[in-house]
């Protein structure tokens, strides 16, 4: 297979959310968020989404990861001056938004925590490593989910402009890069992340998460207007959760099947952010609910608005692909990312259960690019696993470089295919708390965090066997993946 050198400008970095690592939970007049009242461990999504669930914090039954993270916020320096060393030419992180508005409706920016960014951003282009910003990723200020509703209520569109235009005012001199929300699509399965929407307030009702989706497209449009008359060659892309999916076999049922599941979980939301508008297949999408298009609160002014703001790129994560399989046979199941499903029998799993197919991340670059023609960026690719530390203190994590290698070999081969691919950043390039399950077990760093599960540990980092592999993956621009 012909594998296409990368681009001489290729960004290669790394990736984190503010909430999985910066802990500091509230200092410096930072609010409480959703994360904050996450429990850890295996259960999370389950607790969240009992109907009793109340989004208060529990401390005598439950522990809370994201306070602890691995206080990136007190260890930013040491952290970027890591990622420098492994030659990061951008770093992607997210601006917590309850460090800037600690309720979400105040009046007036938090001050201090607008001075944390400021001295991150800093050290990012003390050593000329571009960042990245996602401006909403997978949290949001906890008033705004108890008080409002979360996502459903369409008051928190001019809450996250007042949000978007102070980070992108302050910051858009030095950042060029921008994403709006993180996986804006992952709320077809797990709303409580991206939409703060749990049986509790109403995530059982899927004209909520409708709601709720077309409430962060006007949004996000809003951003990008923002972003584009404060410099109009800021990049100020959307970003989607991807599973290449596939059909189990070619019966048409199966087929038909795999296409629905496509429009669904891939393509709806950025159909509409890319292209500006609602697909043609909305109304079919819409009625597998029991919904109509006229069933959601909109105007005529914010369909002109997704119309004349499209983003300008298409940022994604990919771990894994996914099969669909209707006809009702006996097939083993496998776990992965939230979703569940059909096992491949041709693919490997993680020790979590999602399936290893590189194969399927050529796939979803060419789906991609065929369909919107607009540049493509890696934001999140990696494998969660255990690792431990030996005697030396050190990580021989071969089984995270086969995987970065088989992925970063697909996107050469899509490169060769015609594809524009702006940059790769691995999810997790320093050891975080886990999004899905709170835990710090499920690690996939090029650096080593010394805290466990129960938060307990020296907070010291070290560098795995991935580190040095993937400082000469950088350095040759991708030539060396040995």
């Amino acid at each position: 297979m012909t594998t296409q050198q990368f681009p001489v400008n290729f960004l290669w970095g790394g990736a984190t959310a503010a909430n999985q690592l910066e802990g500091a939970y509230q200092t410096d007049g930072k609010g409480l968020s959703l994360p904050d009242v996450l429990p850890a461990g295996k259960q999370r999504m389950q607790i969240v989404n009992q109907p009793d669930f109340d989004f208060s914090i529990d401390e005598q039954k439950y522990f809370y990861p994201n306070h602890l993270g691995i206080d990136h916020y007190h260890h930013f320096k040491e952290d970027i001056a890591l990622f420098a060393e492994m030659g990061f030419k951008c770093y992607r992180f997210s601006i917590a938004w309850s460090r800037i508005f600690p309720n979400g409706d105040d009046a007036q920016p938090n001050e201090a925590g607008l001075k944390f960014y400021d001295a991150l951003i800093a050290e990012c282009l003390k050593y000329q490593i571009e960042p990245v910003i996602t401006i909403s990723h997978y949290e949001m200020p906890l008033h705004l989910v108890k008080q409002y509703g979360g996502w459903k209520n369409k008051k928190l569109i001019d809450f996250y402009e007042k949000f978007a235009r102070t980070v992108l005012t302050r910051y858009y001199k030095q950042v060029k890069y921008w994403m709006t929300f993180n996986e804006i699509n992952s709320a077809a399965h797990f709303p409580i992340m991206s939409q703060g929407l749990a049986a509790a307030n109403g995530a059982n009702d899927k004209k909520n998460i409708f709601q709720a989706w077309h409430n962060q497209f006007v949004a996000s449009a809003k951003a990008v207007k923002i972003g584009h008359e404060l410099d109009a060659n800021l990049q100020i892309g959307c970003m989607i959760l991807y599973a290449t999916t596939y059909s189990y076999d070619a019966n048409p049922v199966n087929q038909v099947a795999t296409m629905k599941a496509n429009q669904e979980n891939n393509f709806f939301c950025a159909d509409v952010q890319v292209r500006g508008h609602y697909p043609a297949y909305t109304q079919s999408l819409l009625a597998k609910y029991n919904l109509q298009f006229t069933d959601l609160d909109y105007t005529t002014e914010e369909l002109e608005l997704l119309a004349h703001y499209p983003v300008d790129y298409i940022g994604f994560s990919y771990y894994m692909s996914s099969v669909e399989e209707v006809t009702q046979k006996d097939h083993e199941s496998v776990n992965g990312n939230l979703m569940g499903g059909v096992r491949n029998p041709f693919l490997k799993t993680s020790d979590w259960g999602w399936q290893i197919d590189p194969d399927g991340l050529r796939i979803a670059l060419n789906q991609l690019y065929d369909r919107y023609q607009k540049p493509l960026f890696i934001v999140e690719n990696g494998l969660g696993a255990h690792d431990k530390l030996d005697a030396n203190n050190y990580v021989v994590d071969d089984y995270r470089i086969d995987y970065l290698r088989q992925h970063i070999q697909a996107i050469g081969q899509a490169l060769a295919d015609g594809v524009d691919v702006m940059g790769y950043t691995p999810w997790g390039c320093i050891d975080l708390v886990s999004a899905s399950t709170g835990e710090m077990s499920k690690r996939y760093g090029f650096i080593y965090v010394d805290v466990d599960d129960q938060g307990q540990g020296t907070f010291k980092r070290y560098k795995k066997k991935s580190f040095n592999w993937y400082q000469q993956v950088i350095a040759s621009n991708g030539a060396n993946l040995d």
